[in-house]
């Protein structure tokens, strides 16, 4: 069994380090998950969200692109398909919903994209991958909640559309820490780099020297 666990560290601990040209992507930073009563509420994630606040005014400081995501459905809730029917607390998830809106610590610039989903990953049915690419980004900074579902689910597309992906660990929350520390652990081990905030503010400082 040691041996086995040897040979699994030494297949699933490896790096891919950041890139030249990156974006931050803020992924469904919600008022549903910072809003005591809300159904959906996860404290973890009222503690990402601030952590998130000074990385953010550093990308921009850095000129770096950023896109928010969040879930929006129509009114009839058709175009959640299954992922309603599974989950119908989303159907509350419809324009003009305070609940769906971006959380005011994390106010979305002029030049910011906001990108509406209606599934788990960022990239699943929206322009977000040709944007990036357009871009000529090389590197997904990748904040938001949850960390077992969206989070992982973008991390997962991110590495198969070719991004470097960067997860600062505490830029992202979930409703509960087993999930969390579960599914951080698989991203660092397969899908992208899971590593501490600092190390990514001196990426983006780095930039910011380097004109």
């Amino acid at each position: 069994m040691s041996d086995l666990h040897t040979n699994y560290q030494g297949v699933f601990d490896g790096r891919i380090g950041f890139g030249r040209k990156p974006a931050l992507l803020i992924v469904d930073f919600i008022n549903a998950y910072i809003t005591p009563g809300s159904p959906l509420y996860a404290p973890d994630v009222v503690t990402a969200v601030a952590e998130t606040v000074d990385l953010l005014s550093l990308a921009r400081r850095a000129a770096v692109p950023v896109i928010f995501t969040r879930v929006i459905y129509s009114r009839s809730g058709l175009d959640g398909g299954i992922f309603v029917q599974k989950v119908p607390l989303l159907r509350r998830m419809v324009e003009g919903e305070p609940l769906a809106d971006i959380v005011p610590q994390l106010p979305p610039a002029l030049d910011d994209v906001i990108i509406n989903k209606q599934y788990a990953s960022a990239f699943f049915g929206t322009p977000l991958a040709a944007m990036l690419t357009s871009l000529g980004v090389d590197t997904i900074l990748l904040t938001g909640c949850s960390t077992s579902g969206c989070v992982r689910a973008t991390a997962v597309d991110g590495m198969q559309h070719g991004f470097r992906v960067i997860v600062p660990r505490q830029c992202v929350g979930d409703r509960h820490p087993d999930p969390h520390h579960a599914n951080l652990f698989d991203i660092h081990s397969k899908y992208g780099d899971v590593v501490q905030k600092g190390e990514v503010m001196g990426y983006l400082e780095n930039l910011i020297a380097d004109g």
